[in-house]
């Protein structure tokens, strides 16, 4: 058996493995309908704001895409120029 805090006497037995699992289903019954409160709670975006930020994404996906493109290059380009100088 675990040795319990000595300096707080209020800390609770640990329990055994089998006392836990009995308790799964009260604790996922409680998650679900802290779950479903909590996404009534929520504020969903409409339609007009989904395809605006959707734009946004997919803008600065591409934009991002040809940054590292040309950094890449010049990269290549750089290393390339030094490999190209050492060899000969």
């Amino acid at each position: 058996m675990p040795v319990r805090e000595m300096s707080d006497p209020r800390t609770p037995e640990p329990k055994g493995f089998l006392e836990s699992v009995k308790e799964w289903p009260a604790i996922t019954k409680n998650y679900i309908s802290e779950l479903q409160l909590e996404m009534k709670r929520v504020t969903w975006p409409n339609r007009k704001q989904v395809e605006g930020t959707t734009v946004i994404v997919i803008f600065t996906v591409f934009a991002f895409a040809a940054f590292f493109f040309v950094v890449d290059k010049v990269l290549f380009s750089a290393v390339h120029s030094v490999q190209q100088a050492f060899s000969k």
